[in-house]
């Protein structure tokens, strides 16, 4: 199964190893699921945890291009074709629903999941928005 990784979910796991992103994270490369990256996702994750608020948690440059350059390492590289945006408010989003609806994923892990509920994303493509705790949980069903 394949899914997109939201930034903000790379955001969670670096602030806190308590939470379900950082246990998401913790299991990759993982049996179960793999996750998908494009080229403007994998410049996202670069700019956004190369900013100070992200740095001043401990973690340098070097360890950023570390997990950006290993999580490139284990995904699934996803072209882009074609844009067929607009479909959501925000272009980044939009970024992410083409990343999910190209490679065919199941499920965008996003702490956003407002901003893709509703939008007609899972009768139109059948992508789930889910937060971490969410995906970990129906992994979990899966399995069993």
């Amino acid at each position: 199964m394949k899914i997109v990784l939201d930034t903000n979910v790379l955001v969670m796991a670096l602030r806190s190893r308590r939470g379900a992103s950082f246990r998401l994270l913790s299991e990759l490369p993982a049996k179960d699921f793999e996750i998908v990256l494009t080229i403007p996702l994998y410049t996202e994750y670069q700019d956004v945890l190369s900013r100070p608020q992200i740095l001043e948690l401990g973690y340098t440059s070097k360890d950023i291009n570390e997990l950006t350059r290993y999580l490139a390492s284990i995904s699934h590289k996803q072209e882009i074709y074609y844009l067929w945006r607009p479909w959501l408010k925000d272009p980044k989003d939009d970024m992410v629903l083409e990343a999910a609806f190209a490679s065919q994923s199941e499920y965008i892990v996003t702490y956003n999941t407002n901003d893709f509920v509703g939008k007609g994303i899972e009768k139109s493509f059948g992508i789930k928005p889910v937060n971490a705790k969410e995906f970990l949980i129906e992994i979990e069903r899966i399995n069993e």
